[in-house]
């Protein structure tokens, strides 16, 4: 089913919040290189990968799959900018700018998996339905 990650409007989303990413990680004290610094590296460039990835797959299920995958890894980004916020390595103006990117991300991400889990023959939302039916 080969889709051109680049067209896809999350990826662009996701590689231009990774890139701002590496930008902040410079103002991290080195004693975090390895631990937080590092895991905001990981997850963030995790997201942008499992986008690429997905796009690859055969079928919309597999896709689906990765861009859960991809916004699971955005949920990780999230919990890392608030330590990061709270521990002191950034400062909340530079918190602020980043958790907005995060969410316009996170926003796009989920419309864009409703959007394909839609078109799979049958398929019920599993993942997010929990997170729809709060009464």
């Amino acid at each position: 089913m080969g889709r051109n990650y680049e067209n896809i409007e999350v990826y662009r989303l996701a590689y231009s919040f990774v890139l701002e990413v590496y930008k902040i990680i410079k103002l991290y004290p080195q004693s975090e290189e390895n631990n937080i610094a590092s895991q905001l590296r990981r997850s963030s460039v995790s997201i942008v990968l499992n986008i690429a990835e997905g796009s690859a797959k055969a079928s919309r299920k597999e896709f689906v799959h990765f861009l859960n995958t991809a916004f699971a890894s955005a949920k990780e980004v999230e919990v890392l900018l608030k330590l990061s916020r709270d521990l002191g390595f950034l400062e909340q103006e530079l918190y602020n700018k980043m958790y907005k990117l995060l969410d316009e991300l996170n926003a796009k991400l989920y419309m864009f998996i409703r959007n394909v889990e839609s078109k799979i023959t049958g398929q019920k939302r599993t993942f997010f339905q929990k997170f729809e039916n709060k009464d």
